[in-house]
């Protein structure tokens, strides 16, 4: 299994960032896919699952609204959408396979700060 995450950065607060996961190695088609997060000094938080057929999606309540994840399995390519970033929102963004991320990528950071 391969996981690779870009698209992190540094944003002001009220910006938007969209995260990418290229994914090999697995079926990916046929895998519910997760974003996962893990802020300082806490522990990994789920975010966000996605069906395999990219057509339902859950959201923890802290990015409910705000983030939307997608997927294309014509690419093996996981997205997430963020939108209205608060300072909250920065941590190290990690997809998975599991929805604890014990099988994860390396992360991409996400910073939010003015």
């Amino acid at each position: 299994v391969q996981l690779v995450e870009s698209g992190g950065g540094l944003v002001q607060p009220g910006g938007s960032l969209r995260l990418s996961c290229a994914a090999s190695g697995f079926t990916f088609r046929g895998s519910w896919m997760y974003w996962v997060r893990r802020t300082p000094g806490q522990g990994l938080e789920l975010i966000a699952s996605i069906l395999p057929a990219g057509n339902t999606t859950y959201y923890a309540d802290s990015v409910k609204g705000r983030f939307t994840a997608a997927r294309d399995s014509t690419k093996n390519v996981l997205y997430l959408q963020m939108r209205n970033l608060q300072s909250d929102d920065t941590a190290m963004y990690y997809c998975a396979i599991d929805r604890i991320g014990r099988t994860r990528g390396q992360g991409t950071q996400v910073t939010v700060s003015s």
